[in-house]
């Protein structure tokens, strides 16, 4: 007599209904899709480095089968985790490995945030208290003696360089500017995030200058906090949660008037389009697919001939981009690399895919600091070796890391692309 066939589906529902299985909870996460192909170690920049990290496969769906049974299975070592996403870009069943490794950090780890964690998640404080006093605090912690303080005290390696803070604001800059938008006929919304506002406002200036040049006036949120995603990372879930929410409901607004919420930062972008629903359980359905990078947008507009660029002819400059992890999962470097190859004066070379290691503000812990420096040693050889002027990339953090581990100067696509346009030429191409 035949076996009659198992219906996978049925097979699921069955073992749902057994009453061993109900004692248990119920992930939220695809960890019952995991084949157990172990690609995701192979890919994981942690793994090679760091012993103590048991990788994604036996961090995120094996160790879940286990911790939704009995929650002291938890292994204070998924701290290790990049959440760069690779381990979910290579995975070929779909199963959202960072983001299991991330929801358990945050549902079982007994271990409270620190100063140190709370301080570097708490990017709109710390930049709302250092712009104005930007050049102290800069100097500050550029001392030998500040670093040694930090390192023995707050656990920040000494070797960690900080990012110099503006004396200005981006917000103050704009509202001086903000009259002037109001005349261009396209409008979009711009969603500049901590870096631009308080360590370079240059980015955001280069971006309204982009938008200008082919005919878009730029509008900011109501209200925006930080995107979350260092709070996340260091276990502030209610906090990330309150920030989310309030930056949800600008963009709401926003995109209830007919506008696109554009950003500079691949990571910002992930989190807020990702992030949001997969780790903070918010709801974004209804604006995930109007919140993208600047790169993307403007691409599409050139490449479907709604808009015309112009450039410089004596713009010159070798260079190499580097392709964030959140960008890799995103699947959007081709839009930045595209507008870069526009560019007749400007000679692309392109970078192995490879993680950088600063993981926003894991490279900055002492615990993590070597292998921060080692999952990005790949890279900065890449980087040594290409001869390049500098490179692009559309990760704030991976601009530090490779600027400190390289000397190499870094720019965001958008920057390179404003600085080679020839505005006038531009405008005068649209009409305007």
């Amino acid at each position: 007599m035949s076996t009659p066939a198992i219906n996978p589906a049925e097979a699921r529902v069955q073992s749902l209904s057994n009453p061993c299985y109900q004692a248990a909870n119920i992930s939220d996460n695809n960890f019952e899709d995991c084949i157990k192909c172990t690609i995701c170690t192979v890919y994981c920049p942690v793994t090679p480095v760091n012993p103590d990290f048991p990788g994604p496969k036996q961090a995120g769906p094996d160790g879940e089968r286990y911790r939704l049974k009995k929650p002291f299975y938890y292994d204070e070592a998924l701290k290790y985790c990049l959440n760069c996403k690779r381990c979910e870009v290579a995975c070929p069943s779909n199963v959202r490995i960072g983001d299991i490794i991330q929801s358990a950090r945050l549902h079982y780890s007994k271990k409270k945030p620190s100063l140190r964690d709370k301080m570097l998640a708490s990017t709109d404080f710390v930049g709302t208290m250092a712009t104005p006093f930007a050049p102290i605090v800069n100097g500050m912690l550029h001392l030998k003696p500040m670093k040694v303080v930090l390192d023995k005290v707050m656990g920040i390696d000494k070797h960690r360089q900080f990012p110099s803070y503006s004396h200005t604001t981006f917000t103050s800059w704009f509202k001086r500017h903000a009259p002037e938008q109001s005349r261009y006929a396209n409008q979009v919304s711009y969603f500049h995030g901590c870096y631009v506002n308080y360590n370079y406002p240059q980015l955001g200036k280069d971006f309204v200058t982009v938008m200008n040049a082919i005919g878009y006036g730029v509008n900011l949120l109501d209200k925006e906090k930080c995107c979350g995603v260092a709070k996340i990372a260091n276990n502030l879930v209610d906090a990330a949660r309150r920030d989310a929410n309030i930056n949800l409901e600008s963009i709401r607004k926003s995109v209830a008037k007919g506008l696109e919420v554009l950003t500079t930062s691949s990571t910002c972008t992930l989190t807020m389009r990702d992030e949001y629903h997969h780790i903070l359980d918010i709801d974004t359905h209804d604006v995930r697919d109007h919140i993208q990078l600047a790169t993307r947008f403007v691409y599409n507009l050139i490449d479907k001939g709604k808009v015309k660029v112009a450039f410089r002819p004596d713009f010159k400059r070798r260079v190499a981009y580097h392709t964030p992890c959140h960008m890799e999962k995103l699947g959007w470097a081709i839009y930045s690399t595209s507008l870069l190859k526009m560019i007749p004066g400007l000679e692309f070379v392109p970078l192995e895919s490879v993680c950088c290691g600063i993981a926003g503000t894991y490279g900055f812990k002492k615990e993590n600091y070597n292998y921060s420096q080692q999952i990005g040693n790949a890279l900065f050889e890449q980087i040594t070796h290409a001869g390049v002027d500098s490179v692009a990339t559309d990760c704030e953090t991976c601009k530090w890391q490779i600027e400190m581990s390289t000397g190499v100067h870094v720019d965001n696509p958008i920057s390179i692309f404003a600085e080679a346009l020839d505005i006038e030429a531009t405008r005068r191409l649209n009409g305007l």
